[in-house]
């Protein structure tokens, strides 16, 4: 077997990239999404492209921010484990898929050769989420009226609210931010990322209940895609009131309301309760994404060609 070349494509060559089959519909999945042709990169063997990458970031990122595609033919493990592991750029890789890939043999297998690159290398799984889009057709979620929404432009209360929201959650990327650095960090992380959002600061928004208690927050944002629902969090001393939901209503309307056309939004399979808001907020599940995070910190060896 010859060996792997790893090249990083450019506007010229960028055809390589679509040369590679596209067995889970990752095309559909990223049809809103822009890729910048020196982001994404390709494994040959014989000049045949037997693995493929595209590293994501917002317009004004001078660096990626994930690698949000990621196919491997199969029996390739090891040319798609070289991909990732010689990238200038270790960052989380996310495997989108169609939602029924589990009952299906050839997308299960399709996916798990993906899985085993990654692990190859040095990649481990942190969470599997649920990817939903509403559109008009699911109708509008009707406001509950149990909580006063109003904008706030002190940071420091959202700050203040995501610690509080942090000290109790199931969100795997945040448990990850507190196991590094706890929840100041968490809570920064997150705050960084809203404002990392293409979206107007004054779209964040505050729940309070009638007689003035912070109840929650929650975050209409547009990421590089689009609309999406940025963040929904109740307080752990409100939980157990159903708030998710209003928090959840009042987002999408919002967002509808600055003419919003459709929505995604995501949570992680094990987060049960938030899962059955966005059911019950008329959000299908369109697909499912696979997180994994790189823990082999050192230096890539670059063999592009």
């Amino acid at each position: 077997m010859t060996d792997t070349v790893i090249r990083t494509l450019s506007a010229s060559d960028t055809h390589l990239f679509d040369a590679h089959p596209d067995p889970l519909d990752a095309r559909e999945g990223h049809r809103r999404t822009t890729f910048r042709p020196e982001w994404k990169r390709v494994a040959l063997r014989d000049g045949e492209v037997v693995a493929r990458g595209a590293w994501w970031g917002g317009p004004e990122d001078a660096e990626p921010v994930n690698i949000n595609w990621f196919d491997v033919a199969e029996g390739q493990e090891q040319a798609g484990a070289e991909l990732l592991r010689s990238a200038p750029w270790q960052v989380e890789l996310e495997i989108n898929l169609p939602g029924d890939w589990r009952e299906r043999p050839d997308l299960r297998s399709a996916a798990e050769a993906r899985f085993a690159a990654a692990r190859a290398a040095g990649y481990e799984l942190l969470v599997e989420r649920f990817l939903y889009r509403w559109t008009p057709e699911h109708g509008l979620p009707e406001r509950p009226g149990r909580l006063r929404f109003e904008a706030e432009p002190d940071d420091a209360v959202f700050l203040d609210a995501l610690r509080r929201i942090h000290s109790a959650t199931l969100d795997a990327h945040a448990l990850r931010a507190i196991a590094e650095g706890g929840v100041d960090q968490a809570a920064q992380e997150e705050l960084d990322f809203f404002h990392w959002c293409p979206s107007p600061r004054e779209w964040w928004q505050t729940a309070r209940t009638p007689d003035g208690d912070l109840a929650g927050i929650h975050i209409p944002a547009h990421n590089p895609s689009g609309p999406t629902i940025g963040f929904i969090g109740v307080l752990p001393r409100h939980r157990g009131q159903g708030y998710a939901y209003d928090l959840l209503a009042e987002c999408t309307r919002t967002l509808v309301e600055h003419g919003a056309e459709s929505i995604t939004a995501a949570t992680d399979r094990t987060n049960h309760p938030m899962a059955a808001n966005f059911t019950k907020a008329g959000f299908p599940v369109v697909r499912e994404r696979i997180n994994f995070h790189p823990t082999d910190r050192t230096e890539p060896t670059d063999r592009t060609a």
